[in-house]
């Protein structure tokens, strides 16, 4: 009889933990299915490239046929998103050379006339050189002026506000928390010598995800690349490397090193800032005439196409 109740035990005890064990195995299964779709298995494609693959798929779609599905803006949006995280400072907003910003000993009224002219509601200060920004002039705080009528300030550096100053490498999901957190929507970029490489607004950071916002005061935006007669191109310095390859030869985008622009690629291959009239060789067999530039910068390139190969008789 003492075995009866103790078979009976160890029977209920084992069914139970089959049970038990089936079960963990089955939620096991479900969790590993989970991780697997949601973190991907080691060694798998990331789930950043499995959305992406699905935005892929479904390129060149019209209007959702769905109600709450993706509309073609919002799949750009989602893919201007996955990459955001490995954008940097260095890679968003304006370039050094493209810089508006005044010196601290610029008078109150050649301020306006600059904030008027340049459309912008921040204007960097420095003092003597762009190396040394002192900090910026909130538009606000010239038309709380204007509009209460009160004495203009003799100088400007009482109007200064202190911009955010980050490293080139600052990631741009770090500087989008920053400019939240400290509610200042300016951001000094500073290469690695602590020199002026560019600056950071929260609309470039926004700009990035949602593309570019114009608003009614925005100029037209300049054609960068134009055909000419013979095969040439006229050329602002200021467009990317990846559109000249894109439209005019694969081979000119083609280079090594952290090159973005055409401007950039003849100064790297004349060695310094080229002058007007300057005439670069591109191993491609492209020759890149320069037609405006100053002292700092390049502003307009002439790309001249290779000439034909003669055929050995």
């Amino acid at each position: 009889m003492a075995d009866g109740p103790s078979n009976g035990i160890s029977h209920s005890t084992t069914s139970t933990g089959a049970q038990a064990g089936d079960s963990a195995q089955h939620e096991g299964g479900i969790w590993k299915h989970l991780k697997t779709l949601i973190f991907g298995d080691a060694g798998d494609e990331s789930l950043r490239t499995q959305l992406e693959d699905v935005i892929d798929a479904h390129e060149g779609d019209p209007a959702p046929d769905a109600t709450g599905d993706l509309s073609p803006l919002e799949r750009q949006m989602v893919r201007n998103l996955l990459h955001f995280g490995e954008r940097d400072a260095g890679d968003i907003g304006v370039p050094r050379a493209d810089i508006v910003a005044v010196e601290e000993r610029t008078s109150f009224a050649d301020l306006v006339k600059l904030f008027a002219e340049a459309g912008h509601s921040r204007i960097p200060v420095y003092k003597e050189k762009l190396d040394t920004i002192t900090g910026m002039v909130h538009i606000k705080d010239v038309f709380n002026i204007l509009a209460t009528g009160a004495p203009h300030p003799d100088t400007i550096v009482g109007l200064l506000r202190e911009p955010l100053y980050v490293p080139m490498s600052r990631g741009a999901l770090d500087l989008l928390a920053d400019m939240r957190t400290k509610r200042v929507h300016l951001a000094i970029v500073l290469d690695e010598y602590f020199g002026t490489e560019g600056l950071v607004t929260i609309e470039d950071l926004i700009e990035e995800i949602v593309g570019d916002i114009e608003d009614e005061h925005d100029e037209a935006p300049a054609v960068l690349l134009v055909p000419i007669d013979g095969g040439g191109w006229e050329a602002d310095a200021r467009a990317e490397l990846e559109d000249v390859g894109d439209l005019i030869d694969p081979r000119l985008a083609e280079v090594d090193g952290d090159i973005d622009t055409i401007g950039g690629l003849a100064a790297v291959l004349a060695g310094h800032v080229p002058e007007v009239g300057t005439c670069i060789a591109h191993p491609s067999g492209w020759t890149i005439e320069v037609t405006e530039a100053d002292t700092r910068r390049v502003g307009r390139l002439r790309l001249h196409p290779p000439r034909p190969q003669l055929e050995d008789a």
